[in-house]
């Protein structure tokens, strides 16, 4: 394995990239719906009202939670309340195939740590492709967060590479869009301080998140 090198030029295109890929979705199911209403179909009118009405929440759900997990988040050394976290972490999450048990204190962590536990989540999904349930258990210490998260579900697995992509490194020493989510979760886990590390057993993928 190489040391990954990324330009910031680069690192702001992929995570571009990557949250346009999870937003383009339920936009382009919106502009389809559009389009149905435009023909003046009236058996096809509520159908096309309700799928812009779910996928209107469902763009917005997608763009919170990437404002929080990859946006700013206010200054340096701001503050991030775990219920503000806990309630776009919901929104993004639970649908048809994900349900999300979120368990933790309402309390205020650094921002780089309740980045880090959003951005878990997200490789959690990554754990469990054919969907099931993620719990996500943080216990506080001052400003000090743990984080415990289990996805389970049928042919869980520890993504591809992921452990490596983490600690800054792949094949080649370069990354597509594919793999930006592990490296910038990586990043994000060496400016709180912690570490990760990950487990399996049987269909149920652990992934916890301590002090460093």
């Amino acid at each position: 394995m190489t040391a990954i090198t990324l330009e910031p030029l680069d690192l702001a295109a992929l995570l571009c990239s990557r949250v346009c890929h999870d937003v383009i979705s339920p936009v382009g199911a919106i502009v389809n719906a559009l389009e149905v209403l435009e023909e003046d179909d009236p058996s096809m009118k509520e159908f096309a009202l309700d799928l812009i009405k779910k996928s209107a929440r469902n763009a917005s759900a997608r763009l919170q939670f990437a404002r929080l997990a990859f946006g700013a988040a206010g200054s340096a050394g701001a503050m991030i309340d775990l219920g503000d976290a806990g309630n776009v972490a919901n929104g993004f999450l639970n649908d048809e195939k994900l349900s999300l048990d979120w368990e933790a204190p309402r309390a205020l962590l650094p921002k780089n740590q309740v980045k880090l536990v959003l951005n878990l989540l997200v490789l959690a999904t990554q754990a469990i492709p054919r969907g099931g349930k993620i719990t996500c258990r943080t216990t506080v210490t001052g400003e000090q967060g743990t984080f415990r998260i289990t996805a389970t579900g049928s042919h869980a697995r520890i993504p591809a590479h992921v452990e490596d992509l983490i600690a800054g490194r792949s094949e080649s020493g370069a990354i597509d869009a594919h793999a930006v989510q592990p490296v910038y979760t990586g990043m994000v886990a060496r400016a709180a301080g912690m570490a990760i590390a990950f487990s399996i057993e049987g269909d149920t993928v652990s992934i916890s998140a301590d002090q460093a």
